[in-house]
């Protein structure tokens, strides 16, 4: 042993990785793995860590959360929203842009860096809008330090609008030169409008009406649309909440095509099913896009296996227990917490021989890591990355309880469900930030994450808006 002491060391657990598992002990010091080893091979640590019987996962990477703040902080800020993660073993979050007012220039973005350096426990990015609006504020935010951008196509909490597919094309042939990842809320708006209006008028306000106004086509359709035109300009592209089964050969193909896209399921699109909310209370789930019919869990648990989808999400969309009780579904706001029960969800997963504790690093740690430019900084653990860790006990059970949840939003469509696979501790950088249910972590330890993303890779330059603008140009 080295006479030399570090911070700390995390004895007697497995480490697991995408690519394996291995018994060892972790050296950490200035919030960075410096050594793995047999025992009494690695320096003493000032704190030692006792993770017997534990499995020591690389922290949990969740792309898509909504944090509210600024602007709707009855529903959700970055303390309660960061603590609910840390809880649930998630080390780094990216917030999406549609508070109040959204993240569409430079100013605005630092607004919400404000609140998240201020309160936050886990590490996080903060992604920029897309707009129709803003498209001459994309390198500005870019260089402010976005994660990525956000493109709505279809309608959300804050009600940004659609922008219409011309000021999509010339958004896309800006960021194929800068280089970083939109990620796209992939449903056709004028078709859900169009067939939710007709719904509306024929007075169908049932729970099953909302999946009717947005059938599988209108989640196809946005798809394929976002595939072409990133494939055209070279655009990294990130489809999330991917609900639809249909979706999946769409994938493959833009996938074989050379787009470099990826793609996110979540758990709520695994475990739930429309047909539950025919059930009392079962309005509770309505989100966009909606939880589809039971028929299309196994394909996108296979789609999960095989490596179409590429992630697990949450889309963790909290809301005031009163805007989620309403007379009619159209009432009922869209969303619920996940990034409390995300994990445990997922190690239930494996108990249930559905995945491997291996997948789960691949779709929740390394997958993100790796399209969004912090792999070999997080999503792994190796010497050199950052301490972010998630030590669960995979044989542990507990029951999921909707006021136990560190979220602002105290509702769960889990609530009372008994899943085995527990998370005990959470370290970001090194730091213990969540440990047996209970928050540790300061607010405003956490830091901004910025990318690092290969080199851009723009095509068809010549016939840009920003080529063809100069006078004489040849659109060829």
């Amino acid at each position: 042993m080295s006479e030399r002491s570090v911070e700390t060391v995390i004895s007697n657990g497995t480490i697991v990785n995408e690519d394996g598992r291995q018994q060892a002990d972790i050296a950490i010091d200035d919030g960075r793995i410096v050594g793995i080893g047999a025992p009494g091979t690695l320096p003493a640590g000032r704190e030692v860590i006792d993770a017997e019987g534990q499995m020591i996962l690389p922290g949990i990477i969740d792309v898509h959360v909504h944090f509210r703040e600024p602007g709707m902080t009855h529903k959700e800020d970055w303390g309660t929203g960061s603590a609910a993660a840390a809880l649930g073993g998630v080390t780094t979050v990216f917030d999406m842009p549609n508070t109040d007012p959204p993240v569409d220039t430079p100013a605005h973005f630092a607004e919400k860096l404000a609140f998240a350096e201020e309160k936050s426990i886990v590490d996080f990015g903060i992604y920029g809008l897309l707009g129709e609006h803003n498209l001459d504020q994309l390198e500005a935010l870019a260089e402010a330090g976005v994660c990525g951008f956000k493109l709505f196509l279809g309608n959300t909490t804050g009600d940004l609008p659609c922008p219409n597919d011309g000021a999509v094309l010339e958004g896309f042939e800006i960021l194929a030169r800068l280089g970083l990842r939109c990620s796209i809320h992939a449903e056709n708006s004028p078709m859900l409008f169009w067939r939710q209006n007709r719904l509306k008028a024929a007075g169908r306000n049932d729970p099953l009406a909302h999946l009717a106004a947005r059938t599988d086509v209108v989640a196809v359709e946005a798809l394929s649309r976002s595939g072409v035109i990133a494939e055209w300009t070279g655009a990294r592209i990130h489809i999330v909440h991917e609900s639809c089964a249909a979706s999946l050969p769409y994938i493959r193909f833009f996938k074989e095509r050379g787009v470099d896209i990826t793609v996110e399921t979540l758990p709520q699109y695994l475990y739930l099913a429309a047909e539950e909310m025919l059930s009392p209370g079962g309005d509770l789930i309505r989100m966009n896009p909606p939880i589809r019919q039971r028929a299309h869990q196994e394909p996108l648990w296979a789609g999960l296996k095989d490596g179409t989808i590429d992630m697990v999400s949450t889309d963790h969309a909290p809301h005031a227990l009163s805007e989620k009780d309403a007379p009619t579904i159209w009432d009922i706001a869209c969303g619920f917490p996940g990034v409390q029960t995300s994990l445990p969800l997922m190690l239930d997963a494996v108990a249930k021989d559905r995945m491997t504790l291996e997948d789960v690093v691949r779709t929740m740690s390394a997958a993100p890591a790796r399209a969004f430019g912090l792999f070999g900084r997080k999503g792994v653990v190796r010497v050199g990355a950052e301490a972010d860790l998630a030590l669960v006990d995979p044989n542990k059970a507990h029951t999921i309880r909707a006021r136990e949840l560190a979220s602002r939003g105290k509702l769960t469509p889990y609530d009372g469900w008994t899943v085995q696979g527990s998370v005990m501790r959470t370290l970001v950088r090194g730091q213990t930030v969540a440990v047996d249910g209970k928050i540790v972590g300061k607010a405003g330890s956490g830091r901004l994450v910025r990318p690092e993303m290969p080199p851009p890779a723009p095509r068809n330059t010549a016939t840009t808006m920003q080529a063809i603008m100069t006078p004489g140009a040849q659109p060829w």
